[in-house]
């Protein structure tokens, strides 16, 4: 089944629209959606390698537009919205902690959890609950999600196929080490 939605994935990521789903899922994991772009990036950047940084970019900046809509959630509509998906990946300590964090390192917070496998939604929400200076948040999320998708981009072009063989040859553990650092994301930010 694993080979069959690779397989899937990597022929989707060579089809015109795949860009337009990969961008909105960028946009939509950002502020609500539970699972990252890297599931169709990273496909389609071993798809076509020479696309990989202009794919990280739109990665980035669907990325961060889709963030705006996180911090709006925050800033408008916390006590509803917000709340519910604050709670459903997250705890009231791990909110409190972050929070704090928040307080204590603003901009270096948004950039430091922006590199986690923290979901972003949880920083986007975050900042527009404690209305975080808007250009401030905007120039945190361009950096922390620039840094993250660029880097897979050069390591994927680094490794050509090389990469691809290792993947494809070690599917199983390279999707369970990918699915277990999502998963300590989530636990730490629940717990931690």
């Amino acid at each position: 089944m694993l080979r069959r939605f690779y397989d899937w994935a990597l022929n989707q990521a060579e089809r015109p629209h795949a860009i337009w789903v990969m961008g909105l899922m960028s946009f939509a994991e950002s502020s609500f959606f539970p699972l990252p772009p890297d599931f169709l990036l990273v496909p389609m950047m071993l798809a076509d390698r020479r696309r990989a940084f202009w794919l990280a970019g739109v990665a980035t900046a669907t990325s961060v537009v889709g963030g705006y809509l996180g911090y709006a959630i925050g800033y408008y509509a916390f006590g509803t919205i917000g709340d519910w998906i604050i709670t459903t990946l997250s705890s009231q300590a791990a909110f409190d902690n972050v929070h704090d964090l928040f307080d204590r390192y603003g901009f270096w917070a948004i950039v430091i959890k922006g590199l986690t496998p923290i979901p972003f939604k949880i920083v986007t929400i975050l900042s527009g609950f404690m209305h975080f200076d808007l250009l401030q948040f905007t120039f945190a999320s361009v950096i922390a999600r620039g840094m993250r998708f660029f880097a897979e981009a050069a390591v994927l072009v680094a490794l050509g196929e090389r990469g691809k063989h290792f993947i494809e040859e070690r599917l199983t553990l390279v999707t369970t080490v990918s699915a277990g650092v999502v998963v300590i994301g989530v636990v730490a930010i629940r717990y931690f």
